[in-house]
């Protein structure tokens, strides 16, 4: 079920807003809900990553790599 939420802003600020979204095929509520659920779900992204890292904590290169090696493709 949606919710409407109200929001203050600048006028010019809203009218480019729309703008953008219209020039992006979409709608200024369409990407406020994207933006919503990404702030929601963001310390859940960043602890996921620092789990990971926690995680990789064991794995050693074995040798410091030179910066010619580093960029090697």
């Amino acid at each position: 079920m949606l919710q409407n939420v109200t929001l203050s802003a600048e006028k010019t600020l809203i009218q480019r807003a729309r703008q953008r979204a219209e020039a992006e095929n979409t709608t200024l509520n369409a990407e406020f809900r994207r933006w919503l659920a990404q702030y929601v779900e963001r310390p859940r992204a960043i602890a996921d990553f620092a789990a990971l890292m926690t995680g990789l904590d064991y794995v050693q290169s074995g040798k410091t790599f030179t910066r010619d090696e580093l960029n090697e493709r």
